[in-house]
């Protein structure tokens, strides 16, 4: 029955737009803090490093709840978690804007982080259930775009509201945009059918110790927790080098630079295209090999153009490589598909906590070159081990 439903009833392409818009929007919570850095060690008279914790406390928690959410909707269904998620979203942010102590704020952020994961690898599998195949790859397409667009709108919204109305008027802004949100999930996205209701929740969990039998599964998150590893790090390290003595931006140049990585972030879409026409596993071993160069070039440029072309050569990269793994570890999962797919959004979300720190450290040495270098030997590793993924359909 709602089988049927789906087929004849359901407007796609509106579904398609709420889950990619929901996703973007919820998704930029965990990138608003990457510039806001200096602005929280000032206003709260904390170091570097804990300011840089009140964004990963939200990647942090976010990912260690991507694992126990998954099992759960199966049992409650998948709309419910979204719904639930998205309201707890919208209170916790209101919330964040009337915060004046750096461990109030820290909570609320890990809070963020855990109602945030009750939507975003939920929503990847509810797309996966409730659309027919044929237009399931385009919606994933355009929801994973709109993941990785968050991480550049995001940055550029947070510091145009920071400048004219002050860093808590941001998550009041975000507040208001989850409130429109939560509306547009409630009302318009249909109920799905609970999958496995009977079936036992801590069976599932442990069922998630067989993906690592699977050698090429194994790969593909090693590497997916290279992606926002690298991404949000470099964007960390970014806007101090553009800032240095050596380039000398302002703070309104810097912002014009992070918002031409929107039109990198567009790689994505065409991802299905381009991989169906030269292949999944060389479309992803070449997008590798070019976000890595792109990477070490950024640190032995002596020229901000040339700085400025490679590292929006390097998110096209990674905006090329996020959907094109998602789909080889749908593909290689098999009938774990699920949680595989959860596990997956642990790992990615895991690498986007890891990065800013790591980031952070290696900038305390002064040295963008050995900084940006190390990013790149990442993701070089990636692309070698790439290799010995076997090529599929």
């Amino acid at each position: 029955m709602l089988k049927e439903k789906t087929e004849n009833q359901l407007n796609y392409n509106f579904m398609t737009f709420i889950l990619a818009w929901s996703g973007f929007v919820i998704l930029m919570s965990m990138y608003i803090t990457i510039p806001l850095t200096s602005v929280f060690v000032t206003a709260l008279n904390i170091s570097t490093t804990e300011a840089v914790w009140i964004g990963s406390a939200f990647s942090l928690c976010y990912a260690i709840c991507c694992l126990f959410y998954g099992p759960l909707s199966d049992k409650w269904g998948r709309k419910i978690f979204m719904v639930y998620g998205i309201g707890l979203l919208t209170i916790i942010t209101f919330a964040i804007g009337f915060a004046e102590n750096y461990h109030i704020l820290l909570a609320l952020r890990a809070l963020q982080g855990i109602a945030a994961a009750a939507f975003i690898p939920i929503s990847l599998v509810y797309t996966a259930e409730l659309f027919p195949p044929q237009k399931r790859l385009t919606a994933i397409g355009f929801i994973t775009s709109g993941f990785l667009i968050a991480s550049v709108v995001s940055q550029v919204f947070g510091l145009i509201i920071n400048a004219s109305l002050g860093w808590q008027a941001i998550f009041i802004s975000l507040g208001i945009i989850y409130l429109a949100t939560a509306i547009l999930v409630i009302f318009f996205l249909p109920k799905d059918q609970v999958q496995y209701p009977d079936e036992s929740i801590l069976r599932k969990y442990i069922q998630m110790k067989d993906l690592f039998k699977n050698p090429k599964l194994c790969i593909a998150f090693v590497i997916t927790f290279m992606l926002l590893f690298s991404l949000v790090g470099m964007y960390t390290i970014l806007g101090d080098y553009l800032a240095s003595e050596k380039f000398g931006f302002t703070e309104q140049e810097i912002l014009t630079v992070r918002a031409l990585g929107i039109i990198s972030m567009l790689m994505s879409m065409f991802a299905g295209k381009i991989s169906g026409k030269y292949g999944v596993i060389l479309s992803l071993r070449i997008a590798l090999l070019v976000a890595a160069l792109a990477l070490f070039l950024m640190g032995v440029s002596s020229s901000a153009i040339i700085l400025i072309l490679c590292s929006l050569l390097f998110v096209g990269g990674i905006a090329f490589v996020v959907p094109v793994n998602i789909s080889l570890v749908n593909i290689f999962a098999g009938a774990q598909r699920g949680s595989a797919v959860l596990f997956n959004a642990f790992i990615l979300f895991l690498g986007a906590s890891v990065g800013p720190m790591l980031a952070i450290k290696l900038m305390e040495s002064g040295n963008y070159l050995l900084s940006f270098s190390i990013f790149s030997i990442v993701l070089f590793i990636g692309f070698l081990l790439s290799l010995f993924i076997k090529k599929t359909s």
